[in-house]
C-alpha cells in the first residue's frame, strides 16, 4: 500500500520535525476558530511525545501516515468550506 505522505510535499513528509510543526500550526488554527487552542496543541504534542522513542521503521511510517492523513483531511475540509463544494465522498 502506498504511503499517504505522497499527497504532501516531500520536504514535509520526509521530515518528522516539519510534520510536527505543521500539525501544531493546524492545531493552533483550528483551536483559534473553535476556542480550544490549548487542548488541540496539547493533544498534538502528547501524540508526538508518546512516540518519540519509537525505533521500528514500519511503525514510524504508520505514525507519519496518520499525521499526514490528519493534515490532508483538514486541508480537504477547508477547501470544501471555501469553495462550497463537496470534494470527498461520504459513506
Amino acid at each position: 500500500m502506498p504511503s499517504l505522505q505522497t499527497a504532501l510535499p516531500p520536504e514535509l513528509a520526509n521530515n518528522v520535525i516539519r510534520l510536527y510543526r505543521e500539525c501544531l500550526r493546524r492545531a493552533k488554527y483550528i483551536g483559534h476558530r473553535q476556542h480550544n487552542t490549548e487542548l488541540l496543541v496539547g493533544m498534538v504534542r502528547q501524540q508526538f511525545k508518546r512516540n518519540m522513542h519509537e525505533t521500528d521503521p514500519e511503525k514510524i511510517q504508520k505514525l507519519k501516515d496518520d499525521a499526514a492523513r490528519g493534515l490532508i483531511n483538514h486541508m480537504l475540509y477547508e477547501s470544501e468550506a471555501l469553495s462550497g463544494r463537496k470534494l470527498s465522498k461520504s459513506t
